[in-house]
């Protein structure tokens, strides 16, 4: 088989369960060599965190390391690709399965990701499941599958917790224009990366009531260095509105540095423009040898939707530059983000910084009081054993103060640790 142009790319928006979730986007062909027969490949991870006064979460004000503020998971995943079964058509499928090692008897009172059925703590699911095929210039893939950041900003596969997220798609790419990829994409449903055991994996909700959402996107690289995406989403039934989603992003990159920018918006079509969202961002970044640095802001504003054209519709997540660790509840609504980050390459890995301070207009779901919130992060990582392992620690602290009730201030520090091997 020749190469196939294999997409890995989506965009969707879809309803929240509860009351979260929003909208999707882009698109980017990837090229991929010719596999000869199958390829097996798995992972195994281990994953614990633990955090102090949170009294907010109602734990009662705990400390590092005590069962009540600690949860742990471990998981186990295994893959199967082939490019070419047969005509040209190609296969892929991923079980995944979590199991808490007795942990929740001793060391913890929580896990990072639930499973649902009778034991939400320990069980499993079919996480990929698709089927590629290509012709000319003309890529599709069909069923159960990841879709990274990048390519698809309100519909991608988070990679914080213990294993992603996935969705049910069929995706169409053509590149037949000169330096232009368009992408059409329907996006059926998918399930929720979230922490805890209220968080069921194998539950694969289908979105916009059962319609699934429309994409069109146009992404153009005809000026050297610049890349810049176009992105219209269309749900006939999106929370009871008539949504249309408008995005656009471009990156331009010179030498060791880039800068960017970022917009979008939510029209909704029943209620007017007093429920619209709208939402931009800038960033600048560059390397400096072992060291590298940026600076992102992005300001929110929700009018009536309360920042749910932000958010992930499969996870907490949100495609904003300045998202870090745990700030994707205060950023996406009403707000104005300033970010500031650094990184070093030292002792056989990477240490990172990162400070987020923000002025909210609209306090998280809470009500309609304004307030403030700050964030550091300091994290290492480095890669073991040949880099088939990869090993994770982090810090981060939270403050926050704003005018509403029942909680007006909070401040906690959290520590996470993860552990992943590939095979």
């Amino acid at each position: 088989m020749k190469k196939a142009l294999l997409l890995s790319v989506v965009a969707s928006v879809a309803v929240m369960a509860g009351g979260d979730i929003a909208p999707v986007v882009v698109a980017e062909p990837v090229v991929v060599e010719e596999v000869s027969g199958w390829d097996f490949s798995g992972q195994a991870a281990l994953y614990y965190q633990t955090l102090s006064e949170a009294d907010f979460l109602g734990t009662g004000d705990p400390s590092l390391f005590d069962q009540t503020s600690s949860m742990a998971d471990f998981g186990l995943q295994l893959r199967a690709v082939n490019k070419d079964v047969f005509w040209g058509i190609g296969f892929g499928g991923e079980v995944t399965g979590l199991a808490t090692l007795n942990l929740e008897n001793w060391m913890v009172s929580n896990v990072m990701q639930g499973t649902g059925g009778t034991d939400p703590l320990t069980g499993g699911w079919i996480s990929q499941l698709y089927t590629t095929y290509g012709f000319g210039n003309t890529s599709i893939k069909l069923g159960r599958q990841e879709l990274p950041k990048s390519l698809s900003p309100f519909a991608f596969s988070e990679n914080w917790n213990i294993f992603r997220n996935t969705f049910d798609a069929a995706l169409v790419v053509n590149t037949d224009l000169p330096d232009t990829t368009l992408v059409g994409a329907w996006v059926y449903g998918g399930n929720h990366n979230g922490a805890g055991a209220g968080t069921d994996m194998s539950n694969f909700r289908s979105f916009n009531d059962h319609d699934g959402i429309y994409m069109l996107t146009v992404q153009n690289k005809s000026i050297e260095n610049l890349t810049v995406t176009g992105s219209y989403y269309y749900a006939a039934d999106f929370i009871k509105q008539n949504a249309h989603i408008l995005w656009g992003d471009a990156k331009y990159g010179f030498s060791d540095y880039v800068v960017a920018g970022q917009m979008g918006t939510w029209i909704d079509g029943d209620f007017g423009k007093d429920n619209d969202s709208f939402a931009w961002g800038l960033k600048g970044s560059g390397n400096f040898g072992m060291f590298d640095a940026s600076l992102a802001y992005t300001s929110v504003d929700d009018g009536g939707v309360q920042g749910l054209s932000n958010v992930n519709v499969g996870g907490i997540k949100t495609p904003l530059y300045t998202q870090l660790i745990l700030n994707q509840g205060f950023i996406s609504y009403d707000s104005d983000t300033f970010v500031a980050r650094a990184g070093m390459k030292a002792l056989g890995g990477k240490f990172g910084v990162a400070y987020n301070y923000s002025d909210l207009g609209a306090a998280r779901d809470l009500g309609t009081g304004e307030g403030e919130y700050n964030e550091f992060d300091l994290t290492y990582k480095t890669k073991v054993f040949n880099g088939s392992t990869t090993l994770f620690a982090g810090y981060i602290y939270q403050d926050a103060s704003y005018d509403v009730t029942p909680k007006a201030d909070f401040d906690q520090n959290v520590l996470r640790f993860w552990g992943r091997y590939n095979f």
